[in-house]
């Protein structure tokens, strides 16, 4: 055992001392002991706590990975992830100003990815432990919405009709108006006796909705979601914002940022999560690269009452991105990319010269990276707002606006 003082946290959550070695579960300032394995420590003892150490409020916490920061309070975490983003447009030179954090409440996640797989005695349904392949039960989960919870006895019965012993299957569960809706990959194929098997255990767990690998079972509910007061029905395993109040507060500073704004271009647009909202008050072209999303999307738009215009197109904006042509006829643009952030389509923005742009992201380094190259070509960026809504993770999402001078 060595002793080593933890001088910061890493990307991940992870406390860093001094080598660099990486100390899950800690905190700077702290004192530890533990076990070096290669640049990692284990048994950690805490010889000095930290005044941001809390008692992580779920009982799983140390055997689950589901979660990095339940051992620091809420302010530290909110701190962190603002001196994240700070940090990140430090490294291009930018000075911003951070607007307080907005944190999703405990038990809000309305989607998560669940680990199941059988047992000699059933199956087993949760998140995998920190760093490996076991799965954890977490029956008194503080992460998930109540709602969602029943997924878990769901995916255990999947695990056992739809998998080998040594198999393990992946169940994306997403709470929708209608109930659990459950995706899953890495199963048996699907013969006749499965899919009979598989529409039974949805009637007997009351899903929305159940889909294995790319085929649906099972539509007993349409499972709807609702963007902006319209209801959208999602492809099986569409990307969703984590929690109701994230997207809100997402929702929210994208409709601030364009306010007033005729013509909107809103490029991957997923389902609408941003269109929707923004079609309530201006003319909208929603562009995403997945056709399901989009077909999603252009269903709800044209059933829906109260909207301006909307039109849309599947186009993968990575590798055709919208030209500075495409976007003369737009006064405004919200752009929402992957982690990998858009540099060719930013560079086509950039461009293009449109007024006013709100960029959403969930990476701060390629945000960085797209913000200077946006004030390069002569944008101002305003304010920036962090949305915690992966609560107790590392995860860091913002959005900010740029406007011309």
């Amino acid at each position: 055992m060595s002793t080593h003082r933890i001088l910061r946290l890493g990307a991940r959550g992870d406390g860093v001392a001094e080598g660099p070695l990486f100390a899950p579960r800690t905190l700077p300032g702290e004192e530890v002991s533990g076990t070096q394995d290669g640049q990692r420590l284990a048994d950690i003892r805490i010889l000095t706590p930290s005044p941001d150490r809390v008692r992580a409020p779920c009982r799983h916490f140390a055997q689950c990975g589901g979660c990095q920061l339940q051992h620091a309070s809420d302010g530290f975490v909110a701190d962190w992830k603002a001196e994240q983003v700070r940090a990140a447009l430090r490294g291009r030179g930018i000075e911003a100003e951070i607007l307080p954090v907005l944190t999703s409440p405990p038990a809000s996640r309305r989607r998560a990815v669940l680990a199941a797989r059988r047992t000699k005695s059933g199956a087993l349904a949760g998140f995998h432990a920190r760093a490996s392949d076991l799965v954890v039960e977490v029956p008194d989960c503080h992460l998930l919405h109540p709602d969602l919870m029943p997924a878990l006895g769901a995916a255990r019965d999947l695990a056992i009709i739809g998998t080998s012993r040594k198999a393990e299957i992946a169940v994306t569960a997403t709470l929708s108006r209608a109930g659990p809706d459950l995706a899953v990959a890495g199963g048996k194929p699907l013969d006749g006796p499965l899919r009979l098997a598989l529409a039974a255990l949805a009637e007997r767990h009351d899903l929305a909705r159940l889909t294995w690998e790319d085929e649906t079972v099972l539509t007993r509910r349409a499972p709807v979601q609702d963007f902006g007061g319209v209801p959208v029905v999602p492809p099986p395993g569409a990307f969703l914002q984590a929690t109701a109040e994230g997207e809100a507060a997402l929702v929210a500073e994208v409709l601030a940022c364009l306010d007033g704004a005729r013509r909107v271009a809103d490029l991957f647009a997923g389902c609408g999560t941003f269109t929707f909202p923004l079609a309530r008050r201006a003319a909208v072209h929603a562009v995403e690269g997945a056709p399901g999303m989009i077909a999603a999307l252009d269903h709800a738009a044209r059933h829906a009452q109260g909207l301006r215009p909307v039109t849309h197109a599947a186009r993968d904006l990575f590798r055709r991105p919208l030209d500075a042509q495409d976007l003369a006829r737009f006064d405004a643009v919200v752009i929402d990319p992957p982690r990998a952030g858009a540099e060719a389509q930013i560079a086509e923005l950039a461009r293009s010269r449109v007024p006013r742009i709100a960029h959403v992201s969930c990476n701060p380094v390629t945000f960085a990276r797209d913000a200077a190259a946006l004030l390069a070509a002569g944008y101002r960026m305003g304010p920036v707002r962090v949305v915690d809504q992966f609560r107790w993770s590392a995860h860091v999402e913002l959005a900010a606006g740029f406007h011309l001078h």
